[in-house]
């Protein structure tokens, strides 16, 4: 999640490309190895929400170390003509923090993981350290202790590395989160759906600048929601009955619809609820438990409440979760029917 919001002429969002694009591969400048790696991971970032969870699903969490980030942004530089506001580290029972504007009151939880191998007290830090002063400074951030060098800040590579490339290391290596078969759908499905009218379009509509720019924005994540609901009315996951790492995806954007984004980002058109089919994959991947550690709700809710005071001045988070998640999800039966319907 960038700390720089783009817009063009016509007031659309445009995010940042990742520009830290190395990669964790053998016979390579940054091979795999246990321990030497670090994520530094925002739990209300849908895109680093989604590696820690790929971590914890190959089992990985012994091998790659990783911190967790307070979800209120501060100032992260002492200048007073530098008016950047990002991720910050704070330890547990620190005093509560505020919003830009001073407020609110949002408190520093056991869920907060301070960075304890290069102490730095904020993402952008730790950029700055790797001689990038320019930014964006963003999470998830997969950082070499060895060479002190930020390796990747793009999280589908990231996924990908922690799929293939730490084999020799994972716990569950019968995990393949890319299918061989499923691949080329996956990825035709994800470039024209998935990634720019869902998990990019809740953005796109949250931070138009102009009315044309979020009907636009709004009216293609509604048309990709429907085609999502009926698609996942015939099959448990995206690809059929395999859970991979598209799934994990929406997964990540549709369990903050209804806490957040229906509110925040403007996206009341419907709510997750109105989509028994999307509402059932969101219960069914949150009832992995490698999945549901990764869902830190208040940490969700207080980032983007608190983070932007353009958009919510007094930082107000107001007070609905979502809904019940713990209900039993069904999925297993359509997957069940979908094969008896086989045979």
């Amino acid at each position: 999640m960038s700390t720089n919001l783009r817009t063009d002429a016509k007031g659309r969002y445009n995010r940042h490309d990742a520009k830290h694009r190395f990669y964790v591969k053998k016979d390579s400048e940054f091979p795999p190895e246990a321990n030497r790696y670090h994520l530094h991971i925002a739990l209300a970032c849908p895109w680093a929400c989604g590696v820690l969870a790929a971590l914890h699903l190959k089992g990985l969490e012994d091998v790659i170390s990783y911190s967790i980030v307070h979800p209120t942004w501060q100032k992260t530089s002492t200048d007073p003509e530098d008016s950047h506001f990002g991720w910050v580290y704070k330890n547990p029972n620190d005093d509560p923090l505020s919003n830009a504007l001073g407020h609110g009151s949002f408190k520093c939880d056991d869920a907060l993981i301070v960075d304890k191998f290069t102490n730095v007290k904020s993402v952008r830090q730790l950029y700055n350290e790797c001689g990038d002063d320019k930014g964006p400074y963003t999470t998830p951030t997969l950082y070499d202790k060895k060479t002190k060098q930020i390796v990747c800040n793009e999280s589908t590579e990231i996924l990908k590395m922690l799929n293939f490339e730490f084999q020799d290391f994972a716990k569950n290596k019968e995990l393949n989160l890319y299918p061989e078969e499923l691949v080329d759908e996956l990825k035709e499905l994800n470039d024209a759906v998935i990634y720019p009218k869902i998990n990019n379009g809740v953005y796109r509509c949250g931070f138009a600048k102009s009315q044309e720019a979020y009907n636009e924005a709004v009216s293609e994540l509604f048309d990709a929601l429907d085609q999502i609901e009926e698609r996942l009315g015939e099959s448990r996951y995206l690809g059929g009955d395999k859970f991979t790492y598209l799934d994990l995806r929406l997964f990540m954007t549709l369990v903050r619809f209804d806490p957040v984004y229906i509110t925040y980002f403007k996206t009341n058109q419907a709510r997750l609820v109105d989509y028994p089919n999307l509402l059932g994959f969101v219960r069914d991947v949150y009832s992995m438990e490698e999945v549901k550690k990764t869902i830190n709700m208040d940490h969700i809710k207080v980032h983007y409440f608190s983070s932007h005071p353009s958009l919510n001045t007094y930082g107000i988070v107001p007070i609905y979760n979502g809904p019940d998640l713990e209900v039993p999800h069904g999925r297993d039966q359509l997957q069940k029917k979908r094969k008896v319907e086989e045979k």
